[in-house]
């Protein structure tokens, strides 16, 4: 601890993300990245933007990214008043804490859920509290209907559970906080879900955060995006404008534009992973494993006669990661990435060896 640090940065504890080795040939379930490779159209346009000697990159990118809004709008049948984009969901969720939540009450959400929520209250000075997961690890829409908060924020399907939030709940926590912004992170919502998109046009309170990382294969180049009332969206785009004019680069935008049009090939890639998912769930189910429902692509399981932190060791002693919380309630479940078939099948091999099964 550095004299120079200021206090702010004393009392942060980070992020962690989810480690990403230098070894090669490992088998990464940690970090739920798509198996497939992004949308070939995705990677056609980079390389057109790049030209034959990529002189367009000396130029800075546009820094609305007219083009990308005007994609996302269109798909999702909203004005491109209604859509704000920025480098990766993080960035968007962490310009939403400082514009939207910041406020003299304490934010809501899960007690288990999305670990950069509570590092961004940390970093802005919010407030908040968490609200416990019932014990089944539901989230109960009445425990957000009759709390004072300065807003709330609830990922849809939960992350690390998995669990998804039907819309008519997320509708009825809206309309029972209308003074409070209420912020669903739909970062695996394509995988099983259903999007809270259309209740925007209903509730100016409502905002909900996508990201490309997941069901667009697209984590390498970080973009995200919400999409909300015109007057949450103002809020967003002055705070970007205070913090970064250009977090979308000239490849980004144009590689993102071509997966969101790519509508063929990202529904194609979302049924294999569902698939792969359904299919990993049967096989870890036969090996004793209880599996809580999901819909993300990925999930959350444990065994009751083995330790998940010894399972998770285990398994990277075979070159395989999956990722384990050393949290209170779910010390004991182990959260699996959905992979290539090769992947889940080398994923099932080892544990039938590790348990003797």
């Amino acid at each position: 601890m550095s004299r120079f640090w200021s206090q702010v940065v004393r009392d942060l504890t980070p992020y962690v993300p989810g480690e990403q080795p230098k070894i090669a040939n490992l088998i990464k379930l940690n970090t739920n990245e798509h198996p497939c490779p992004p949308s070939p159209k995705a990677l056609a346009a980079i390389r057109a933007e790049l030209g034959d000697d990529g002189a367009r990159l000396r130029l800075y990118p546009d820094p609305n990214a007219d083009l990308l809004k005007a994609a996302i709008a269109k798909r999702y049948a909203v004005a491109p008043q209604q859509v704000f984009v920025g480098n990766g969901s993080d960035e968007v969720l962490a310009h939403i804490f400082m514009a939207l939540l910041k406020h003299e009450q304490p934010i809501l959400f899960p007690d288990i859920s999305y670990s950069f929520y509570p590092v961004y209250c940390g970093l802005y000075g919010i407030d908040h509290r968490r609200v416990p997961l019932a014990d089944d690890f539901s989230i109960d829409p009445e425990d957000y209907c009759r709390t004072p908060n300065g807003g709330i924020v609830i990922a849809n399907p939960n992350a690390p559970t998995g669990y998804p939030l039907p819309l008519p709940a997320i509708e009825r926590i809206a309309a029972a906080n209308p003074a409070s912004v209420v912020v669903i992170d739909e970062a695996y919502i394509d995988f099983g879900g259903e999007s809270a998109i259309p209740l925007t046009a209903r509730h100016d309170n409502l905002l909900v955060v996508h990201t490309l990382s997941k069901s667009r294969s697209l984590a390498g180049l970080r973009v995200g995006y919400a999409i909300g009332h015109p007057d949450l969206i103002e809020a967003l785009e002055r705070v970007k404008n205070s913090f970064n004019s250009y977090p979308l680069d000239r490849l980004a935008i144009v590689a993102a534009v071509a997966a969101i049009e790519d509508e063929e090939y990202f529904a194609q890639a979302c049924r294999q992973v569902i698939a792969s998912r359904e299919q990993l769930i049967a096989r870890l189910s036969q090996l004793g494993f209880a599996v809580l429902p999901s819909a993300a692509n990925f999930i959350f399981a444990r065994h009751p006669r083995h330790d998940a932190a010894a399972l998770a060791a285990a398994l990277r002693q075979r070159r395989i990661l999956v990722r384990h919380f050393k949290q209170p309630r779910i010390e004991q479940f182990l959260r699996i990435s959905i992979g290539s078939e090769a992947d889940c099948q080398a994923l099932t091999d080892a544990l039938r060896d590790i348990l003797g099964a």
